[in-house]
C-alpha cells in the first residue's frame, strides 16, 4: 500500500514539468488558432473596422457582404460540387490503389519487390516536369476532363510507403491463420487487413481528401472549360473581380465589399468544409498519427 501511495504521489520537479508544459502546450494552441479566428472575424467585418484594426478578432460590427458578394452567383454552388466530387471520387480512387500497391509490396515473397520499392521512391525525388505530364493527360484524352484532376495523381508515394510500412508491422498469425482456412489473398486483404488496418486508412483518406479539395494548380493546367472549375480556381477569379471594384467605405448597397473582407471570406469557405470532416475521422486519426513508425 506504502508503494502504490508513493508511486501515486508527483514529486515538486514533476508537478513544475507538468504546469510548463501544459502552459507551453496553451500557448502554442493558442498562437496556433489565433489567425484563423482572424480570418473568421475579418471575413464578418466592415471595411472600416479592419482599416482601424490592425489584427482584428472579432468584429464590433458584423456584416455578411463579402459573403453576399462569393454566393451572389450559382457558379458557386457548381464549382462546390465539383469540388466535392472530385474530393470523394479521387479518395476512393487513390485509396483503392494505394492499397493494393502498399499491401502487394508489403509481402516479402513478392517477386521484384526491391525494385519495384525502388522506382516508387524515386519518384518521391524526380519527375517528368509540368510540360511531359500536360502532354501525356492531353495524349490520353484527359484534356478538359474532371478526371484530368484524378488519374496522373492516382498514387502519392509517400502515403503508400506509410501505408505499406503499417501493412508489414500487422502480425504474421493474421495471415497464416487465414490461409489454413483457406482465403485467398483478395480475402485476406479486405476481410482481415483492411478491417484491422482502419486508423491507418482513415488517416491517409484524410490526406487524400484534403489534397484534392485543394487542387488548383491542375485544374488552372487541365481545365479549359469554366464549368468544370473547383472551388479554389473561382474562389481565386472571385478575389481578383473583388480587387477590381473601388469602395468608398461608407455605404455597401449594390457596391462590392472590400478585397480584404472578400480574401478572408473565400479562405473561410474553402477551409470549413473539411474542418467539417475531421471530427468524423478523430477518432481514427489519434490511431494512426504514429503508424508505420519503427516500434521497439
Amino acid at each position: 500500500m506504502q508503494k502504490k501511495a508513493r508511486k501515486g504521489r508527483m514529486s515538486l520537479g514533476s508537478k513544475v514539468f507538468d504546469s510548463v508544459n501544459y502552459t507551453l502546450l496553451a500557448l502554442i494552441g493558442l498562437i496556433t488558432i489565433l489567425p484563423f479566428i482572424h480570418v473568421v472575424g475579418s471575413s464578418f467585418a466592415t471595411s472600416a473596422e479592419i482599416a482601424s484594426t490592425q489584427f482584428l478578432l472579432f468584429p464590433t460590427k458584423f456584416t455578411l457582404d463579402a459573403y453576399r458578394f462569393i454566393f451572389s452567383t450559382n457558379t458557386i454552388f457548381r464549382a462546390l460540387g465539383v469540388s466535392v466530387f472530385i474530393t470523394v471520387a479521387g479518395t476512393v480512387w487513390s485509396m483503392f490503389f494505394s492499397i493494393l500497391t502498399a499491401y502487394g509490396l508489403s509481402r516479402k515473397d513478392l517477386v521484384g519487390r526491391r525494385a519495384l520499392n525502388f522506382l516508387i521512391v524515386f519518384t518521391m525525388l524526380f519527375n517528368g516536369g509540368m510540360i511531359p505530364t500536360f502532354l501525356v493527360v492531353q495524349q490520353t484524352g484527359l484534356l478538359n476532363t474532371l478526371w484530368a484532376l484524378i488519374i496522373p495523381v492516382t498514387v502519392n508515394a509517400f502515403n503508400m510507403i506509410i501505408l505499406r510500412s503499417f501493412f508489414m508491422n500487422l502480425p504474421q498469425g493474421l495471415e497464416e491463420s487465414a490461409k489454413i482456412d483457406g482465403a485467398t489473398d483478395f480475402g485476406i486483404l479486405f476481410r482481415i487487413v483492411i478491417p484491422v488496418s482502419l486508423p491507418s486508412i482513415a488517416t491517409i483518406s484524410l490526406f487524400y481528401a484534403v489534397t484534392y479539395w485543394n487542387t488548383y494548380m491542375h485544374a488552372i493546367l487541365y481545365l479549359s472549360d469554366s464549368n468544370k472549375w473547383p472551388v479554389q480556381v473561382l474562389l481565386r477569379q472571385i478575389v481578383v473581380l473583388a480587387s477590381g471594384f473601388s469602395y468608398d467605405g461608407t455605404s455597401y448597397t449594390d457596391v462590392p465589399p472590400p478585397e480584404v473582407t472578400v480574401k478572408m471570406a473565400t479562405i473561410v469557405v474553402a477551409t470549413v468544409p473539411v474542418l467539417l470532416v475531421y471530427p468524423f475521422l478523430q477518432k481514427y486519426f489519434a490511431k494512426g498519427a504514429l503508424l508505420g513508425s519503427v516500434k521497439g
